[in-house]
């Protein structure tokens, strides 16, 4: 197959990715572009980022999508492992897109993350933003390891071993703070249908599980 045809439909940077995304490195894939629309979009949507920037600081909420994704692309790219590199991007990109706004530093940071993937869109991003040079030359992002602890877990609540449904807790609460809030919530009253639980396991971080 001559890529050429898809580079002048797609751009040469849609190409790239696409190829990465298939999947594993090391594994034979099958070639199906039908692939190439999501990769287009994803690229659309990160340079449309740029409109939302501003000069002020950086929320935490932004800070850590960027430093998640530093740190997963920092373990990817040392294993090949370039397809679930850009899906990282792409869960950055999506949660970056549901906020009001982005400081310029985090979206330079980002444009300097996107470079080895998507070189011409993210020196379009990098001008944008009215940084000096070229993104090639740019600093690599320094990970931050105290955005990659979340505040909340999202505990799946199961009741002999089905899960009928999911609490947020904060991510400091012990098992039993986890296992009072289950019984409090009132969707434990309506699948415990009046009996009494023989016991709550809760694994911290991890699920709790209601054994009636």
């Amino acid at each position: 197959v001559n890529p050429d045809a898809l580079a002048d439909q797609h751009g040469a940077d849609a190409v790239r990715l696409f190829e990465m995304f298939l999947g594993p490195i090391e594994q034979s894939k099958p070639w199906d572009t039908q692939g190439m629309s999501g990769v287009v979009g994803f690229l659309k949507k990160a340079v449309r980022l740029v409109e939302k920037g501003h000069d002020g600081e950086a929320s935490t909420e932004e800070l850590r999508a960027l430093h998640t994704l530093i740190d997963k692309l920092q373990r990817d790219v040392e294993t090949l492992s370039f397809n679930t590199s850009v899906s990282a991007m792409m869960i950055a990109v999506n949660a970056w897109g549901g906020l009001p706004q982005l400081a310029r530093q985090t979206l330079r940071d980002f444009a300097v993350l996107l470079e080895p993937f998507a070189p011409h869109s993210a020196e379009a991003m990098w001008a944008e933003l009215g940084a000096q040079g070229s993104v090639v030359l740019a600093p690599y992002p320094i990970l931050l390891p105290e955005y990659l602890v979340k505040d909340t877990v999202l505990y799946p609540v199961q009741f002999n071993g089905k899960t009928r449904f999911q609490l947020e807790m904060p991510a400091s609460a012990s098992a039993a703070e986890v296992e009072s809030a289950v019984l409090a919530h009132e969707r434990t009253a309506h699948f415990l249908e009046g009996r009494t639980p023989k016991k709550i396991i809760v694994v911290p971080g991890r699920i709790a599980n209601v054994v009636g």
